[in-house]
């Protein structure tokens, strides 16, 4: 495994991280099987973002007798309220929820408290003038946390805070699918890695500027999102036609500026292992030149990335895993037996959707919920 700097932090990271996606598989049993994995390889960084108090207990119990070996990065302001996930700026309602996730997770002290989920600029005006922020400083001033991060998947406002000097580690989303404008003709200059070194080219002028100011101030970058939510490593979901490699979507994040670690979400020990492999990847198994040059204009805006960032619904529909089901049958062109049964198991469905829309304004991507509901109820018929 090899390490990196995160930031200006003084930690030393292990360029495979893990995602928190697969802690509750197998009744919060596959935790501890990730945990395993993760020392054995010398993964020593996870995200932590899953509020659910079960997730959080287990993920205590893996790190039991073992706490110093991972450096965590858990969320300020997440919490799970009335059997849901909430995002919450209400101050009262962020120290209870961090009290609980410290109580939880066994630990006096994580490295990295990062301030859950910002996309607005106004949500972020309201983290620094209305408390949260301050919490999360005077949770550094007692040694609580040892640094302040934020997740954001808006370059604008993540940019806002990396400049304002208050953060020290981002947690962002990052791939090609995010990042690229078209290809140019001249793959191997565009693609070679002293192209790098200076100013980017063919990227969203936002996200460049982030990542370069990043790499500038030492504001050391965690990501997310690697894979597209699983889509890229699709030939039948990834817009590029084709499906990609879990190496080359790792090595592109890994290419950016500032890029310390890679939260690779895995559902299974050996989908884990795919991802840790990458390590023992030769050049040519990474190389995404040749994939990314035939790419066309791509704009993930309206595409669930199943993130859960809607929830909590009023009436405790599961919206990620409900467009989850609805997209295996698009995909398919039809209504696989299992995809009907796993829908079927939901407490909630899609046809107790009132249309109220409050989802889609908490939504990163701009997806159309709402309509994803009422084609959810017609597919399936409740």
């Amino acid at each position: 495994m090899k390490y990196r700097e995160l930031g200006n932090t003084g930690l030393k990271v292990s360029e495979i991280g893990m995602g928190c996606e697969g802690f509750s598989e197998e009744n919060y049993a596959m935790a501890k099987k990730l945990f395993d994995v993760a020392e054995a390889e010398g993964v020593n960084y996870f995200d932590l973002y899953a509020s659910n108090p079960q997730t959080r207990a287990a993920v205590g119990e893996a790190m039991r007798g073992r706490r110093d070996k991972f450096i965590v990065q858990s969320h300020i302001g997440s919490i799970w309220q009335n059997g849901q996930y909430k995002r919450t700026r209400k101050i009262d309602e962020v120290k209870a929820g961090f009290e609980e996730m410290m109580k939880l997770l066994q630990t006096d002290y994580i490295e990295v408290g990062t301030i859950h989920y910002c996309d607005d600029l106004k949500d972020w005006n309201n983290i620094v003038k209305g408390g949260t922020l301050d919490f999360a400083r005077q949770l550094k001033a007692e040694g609580r946390i040892k640094h302040i991060g934020l997740s954001s998947h808006n370059p604008v406002v993540a940019l806002e805070a990396v400049e304002s000097g208050a953060i020290e580690v981002l947690m962002f989303s990052i791939n090609p699918c995010y990042d690229l404008q078209p290809a140019s003709e001249d793959v191997e200059q565009l693609w070679a890695p002293q192209n790098y070194e200076n100013q980017l080219t063919n990227m969203d002028p936002d996200r460049q500027r982030l990542y370069e100011t990043c790499q500038r101030l030492g504001v050391g970058i965690t990501v997310m999102k690697c894979f597209g939510g699983g889509d890229l490593l699709d030939a039948k979901l990834s817009p590029a036609g084709v499906a990609l490699t879990a190496n080359q979507c790792i090595h592109y994040a890994l290419s950016r500026p500032a890029v310390a670690v890679v939260l690779a979400g895995a559902h299974s020990v050996e989908q884990f292992k795919k991802s840790i492999a990458y390590e023992n990847a030769t050049d040519e198994e990474k190389d995404y030149a040749l994939a990314f040059a035939s790419f066309p204009r791509i704009n993930w805006t309206g595409h669930c990335m199943y993130c859960s960032h809607c929830a909590p619904c009023p009436k405790k529909i599961d919206i990620a895993t409900v467009t989850k089901f609805l997209n295996l049958t698009i995909a398919q062109n039809g209504v696989p037996e299992t995809v009907r049964e796993h829908y079927k198991s939901l407490e909630h469905h899609a046809g107790e959707c009132i249309q109220c829309g409050v989802c889609e304004t908490r939504c990163p991507f701009g997806v159309e919920i709402r309509q994803n509901m009422n084609k959810a109820q017609t597919t399936f018929g409740y």
